[in-house]
């Protein structure tokens, strides 16, 4: 939407690759895959709320300079669109990149903008949302804190929170998320180029 609630509208070409991701076993808590009513609601009503989010279109576009990995020295991320087996039962596949890290580790903003969310959800734990504008976001998931409020505006590089393992989480690392659009993407395809001048 412009500045006055009207659609933005535009074209672009895309080119779709056919993958084939690996298949990811985990074992976690029954809780974390056997929800009960209490938890099945809660876990609907912040899914109501991330999609809140998702709907809203920043027009304005905040970044100016390339995405930056969001961990200091961190060693490659893996995980994006891994078939996941939790608990010996297919689920969802993962959508985000996952760097391993130490608990209390520093977590930076991948670009400038503006955090969406700061929230304490069942299965991302501790998260942090930016809206870079256009429609595309970040996400940081499974935080020990957030070191931001709603609302703020930060600048790429800026620390916004430390790794931890909060949530659905096997161990400390960050779970970094991209969605464009409200679509999923792999947010290290960020760190390349990014065709918009």
């Amino acid at each position: 939407m412009d500045g006055s609630g009207r659609p933005l509208t535009g074209q672009a070409t895309l080119r779709v690759l056919d993958a084939r991701f690996p298949v990811q076993r985990l074992t976690v808590p029954r809780p974390f895959v056997e929800l009960d009513a209490a938890t099945l609601e809660r876990v609907n009503l912040e899914k109501a709320l991330l999609d809140q989010v998702w709907e809203t279109l920043t027009p304005e576009r905040y970044w100016r300079d390339p995405f930056r990995v969001p961990l200091d020295g961190a060693g490659p991320a893996y995980g994006f669109g891994l078939r996941r087996i939790i608990n010996g039962e297919p689920r969802s596949p993962h959508t985000g990149a996952d760097f391993a890290a130490s608990a209390g580790a520093t977590v930076r903003a991948a670009n400038a903008g503006i955090v969406a969310l700061v929230a304490d959800h069942f299965f991302a734990g501790r998260s942090v949302i930016l809206d870079h504008g256009l429609g595309l976001y970040t996400m940081y998931f499974h935080l020990q804190e957030s070191l931001v409020q709603p609302g703020q505006r930060v600048e790429r590089g800026e620390i916004i929170a430390r790794v931890g393992s909060t949530g659905r989480a096997t161990g400390p690392h960050l779970h970094w998320g991209a969605r464009l659009y409200g679509a999923r993407i792999d947010p290290q395809e960020l760190l390349k180029p990014l065709p918009l001048e």
